[in-house]
């Protein structure tokens, strides 16, 4: 079973736990609820050891992933909460199970790290968080600005002290049209801030926002200076952006990803690029960035070759994943996560 929306089960003792913090007073009367918390960074260690207090949970910190060879440190935990970093194997959902673990929270939206039918098969329940979706909106539209602006290359001219101007004028959002692909919290944030810069905005996606135009995909992709994608990483979105989509948009246009990586062909983009067809890409998100966003590379080879060639453009912007962290967020991430297993707990022993 997947839970697709935050707190989807009710739960009285959460409201209770919620109102004593909030009033100062202490939650000792209810025991605290222990859970396991998996791949947890020393800045998230914090966060949840504060919002455990304050909610009532005892999180055991693991600063690793979870894996088929540590599942065993949950044992005594109905429920984990694990990051998006890695992927969750079958091998390592079914020793979880053995060890008596119930329900997972993923510190995500997405679920596309773990294999949602095998957890259901091994009889672990699966649960998102929902955070804040300005993280990522302030973010995208950050990296259209240094898209159209050419913002990596004067960087790089400037620190080599070339204060000469760029040869190709940048291009103001006004007169741009952007395509959103995806239109739930996060895509609706981005359009409610391209409004404020005069942009025209299409959008993909069912008719969810008054100050966008929906359109078919296709024509979302023929029409936009700009194409952003916000929309999750299913079967039917992979590789959505494809070499015969990439073909179709208009010569100069430019992509953003802050989604997921696959969303975008990889290969086909990298032809775009590298022949000129496209203005330029920005990309927070990137296919195989496993085992090489949040790792320090500077002394290894990366093995990914599509982002190597990448970042010798220098009309290409490459972040390693972080469009979401902000300290609003993170603190988001947590209690969402905590309130989810609290949830789970209360529901399934009330």
């Amino acid at each position: 079973m997947a839970c697709s929306e935050l707190g989807s089960i009710h739960s009285g003792a959460i409201a209770d736990r919620r109102d004593r913090a909030m009033a100062g007073t202490s939650t000792s009367a209810i025991p605290a609820v222990g859970l396991t918390v998996f791949g947890c960074s020393p800045d998230e260690a914090v966060v949840f050891r504060e919002a455990g207090a304050r909610l009532g949970a005892s999180p055991t910190i693991v600063e690793s992933a979870v894996c088929e060879t540590n599942a065993e440190l949950a044992r005594g935990s109905r429920c984990i909460s694990v990051n998006h970093k890695a992927q969750i194997t079958a091998a390592a959902l079914l020793a979880l199970s053995e060890a008596g673990v119930e329900y997972i929270s993923t510190r995500s939206i997405g679920y596309d790290h773990i294999d949602l039918d095998h957890a259901e098969r091994v009889g672990i329940s699966v649960g998102n968080v929902a955070y804040s979706p300005d993280s990522v909106a302030d973010y995208t539209l950050m990296l259209m600005l240094m898209a159209v602006r050419h913002a990596k290359s004067t960087v790089r001219r400037t620190d080599s002290h070339d204060y000469r101007l760029n040869e190709t004028r940048g291009k103001e959002l006004r007169d741009l049209t952007v395509g959103v692909v995806g239109t739930g919290r996060i895509g609706t944030a981005v359009i409610d801030r391209l409004r404020g810069f005069g942009a025209r905005v299409l959008a993909h996606d069912k008719p969810s926002h008054a100050g966008a135009e929906y359109v078919a995909l296709d024509e979302l992709i023929e029409q936009s200076d700009i194409v952003t994608l916000h929309t999750p990483l299913t079967a039917d979105t992979h590789h959505l952006l494809d070499h015969h989509r990439i073909k179709r948009m208009k010569t100069g246009a430019y992509v953003v990803n802050t989604g997921r990586g696959p969303l975008l062909d990889t290969e086909a983009l990298l032809s775009a690029l590298e022949s000129g067809r496209l203005g330029g890409a920005a990309l927070d998100v990137l296919e195989g960035e496993e085992g090489i966003f949040y790792a320090d590379c500077r002394n290894r080879q990366l093995g990914n070759e599509a982002l190597v060639r990448l970042q010798r453009l220098p009309n290409v912007l490459i972040s390693p994943h972080s469009a979401y962290y902000t300290e609003h967020a993170l603190r988001d991430v947590v209690e969402n996560s905590l309130i989810n297993c609290l949830n789970f707990e209360n529901g399934r022993t009330a």
